[in-house]
């Protein structure tokens, strides 16, 4: 297009073309330091995630920093192939801007490339500013199988007799046919009925080879314990093969980690 526009001035002596042509030429060339300019003065680094499971979406989250005056425009921050719109910083500013991200392995998460990136002042002209901090994360197992409300109504003796009704919870599809709170079905909605425990007469125990069919089958089984335990605060213990994990002794996020590497 611009070697049409040479043509048609070189033929016809259009100023008009002559100025167009200067134009576009100048925007070009000076886009190269005002785009860098727009992305040099701004900083960034890893700050951390959210806990990352398998298969379910997380956040990595870093921190961007402008330290001039002047406000950075058109920012988008990627990791590998995960990236999100940060838009503009304005000086003077620091945020912290996160990215999706849907882990499909367990274990040790290492970003390879992440940077900073912005097509201003022209779209034609992308610059890049790397991220140099790593970014390294952790993900757990995905927490899935059989709930830990069935596994109490299997283990009767570790818990006490059942004593008050406690309400009502989504059915699961391992409860018994006897727990069914049969009204919510007229409603459209299956529910289960739950009770209270007379007394807890000892902390929760899990063993590993009983979890499951297969390793990454109870990895998965002892995350959705660990993760039902924290929420409803009942301690408990897991025997892994070379290790005893309680949480009398160990964070949560001590035991998920150990299960993350195991």
């Amino acid at each position: 297009m611009l070697f049409g526009f040479f043509l048609e001035a070189y033929m016809h002596n259009f100023n008009l073309v002559y100025i167009t042509l200067f134009f576009v030429f100048g925007v070009a060339f000076s886009a190269g330091s005002i785009g860098t300019f727009n992305l040099g003065r701004l900083d960034a680094e890893f700050s951390g995630s959210s806990r990352l499971f398998v298969n379910l979406g997380g956040k990595l989250y870093f921190d961007i920093i402008n330290s001039s005056k002047h406000t950075s425009w058109a920012i988008e921050l990627h990791c590998d192939e995960s990236s999100s719109l940060v838009g503009y910083i304005r000086g003077n500013t620091k945020l912290t801007s996160s990215i999706d991200i849907t882990p499909q392995r367990r274990g040790d998460l290492k970003c390879e490339d992440s940077y900073l990136q912005s097509f201003f002042p022209i779209s034609t002209v992308r610059f890049v500013l790397p991220i140099e901090t790593e970014c390294d994360s952790l993900v757990y197992p995905e927490p899935k199988g059989i709930s830990l409300r069935s596994f109490l109504n299997k283990q009767k003796s570790y818990f006490g007799e059942e004593k008050d009704f406690d309400g009502l919870a989504p059915y699961s599809g391992t409860e018994s046919p006897s727990r069914i709170h049969w009204a919510s079905v007229a409603k459209g909605e299956i529910a289960v009925k739950t009770f209270s425990h007379e007394e807890h007469t000892q902390e929760l125990y899990f063993k590993f080879n009983d979890a499951g069919k297969n390793n990454e089958a109870r990895l998965s089984q002892l995350c959705l314990w660990t993760l039902s335990c924290e929420k409803s605060y009942r301690p408990f213990v897991i025997e892994m093969p070379n290790k005893i994990l309680s949480s009398k002794k160990e964070s949560i996020d001590e035991i998920l980690t150990h299960l993350a590497r195991y």
